[in-house]
């Protein structure tokens, strides 16, 4: 019998969220840059908190438009550290703004959904994990990836949270091999 990943337990949302989101490929490179910074601010938090949260991160930050974020000034902050809607931690949106801007730069140089897909060659990485204690929470190659994210200014993407991103855009397919969900994105 198949059965869901049980990290998603019996919450309707995170049933859908695990259903209709977690582990699909994202190409878009916006979505990729909306998907790490909230995972950027699931650091220290569950991802059902975020989650819950994420109609109003996505008002609070102007539909995570990285350009729009990008010429975020003090104003802006104030008004982010303000809203309660949201995760309200001044690093934390600092290191958004910031990042918007080093998107920017990527997009136009080479392409964010390039950059971050070239680590996987473009497909994504199927695993067959049977248990959830087989699943890593961090690999060699999230650990690279945080390493050349932090030193090109991004922050709040350590190794860890590079792999949770990894896992929910699809990078790598994490989903139990008793899930149905495995074999449909397999």
């Amino acid at each position: 019998m198949q059965a869901p990943c049980p990290w998603c337990g019996t919450d309707p949302l995170y049933v859908r969220y695990h259903d209709e989101e977690w582990g699909v490929p994202e190409l878009e490179s916006r979505a990729l840059w909306e998907k790490l910074m909230l995972d950027g601010f699931q650091a220290g938090l569950s991802w059902i908190t975020i989650l819950r949260k994420r109609d109003a991160f996505r008002a609070a930050f102007d539909g995570f438009d990285p350009v729009r974020v990008a010429r975020y000034g003090p104003e802006d902050e104030a008004r982010l550290l303000s809203d309660s809607g949201i995760v309200r931690h001044k690093g934390k949106i600092r290191a958004t703004i910031r990042a918007a801007q080093l998107y920017c730069e990527i997009e136009a140089r080479e392409g964010f959904a390039t950059r971050l897909w070239d680590y996987v060659d473009g497909q994504p990485q199927v695993n067959r994990w049977r248990t959830m204690s087989e699943v890593p929470a961090k690999t060699d190659l999230s650990e690279r990836i945080s390493k050349d994210l932090r030193a090109q200014g991004f922050a709040f993407c350590g190794p860890t949270i590079v792999y949770a991103f990894m896992q929910a855009v699809g990078m790598v397919n994490d989903h139990l091999v008793t899930c149905p969900r495995h074999a449909a994105l397999a």
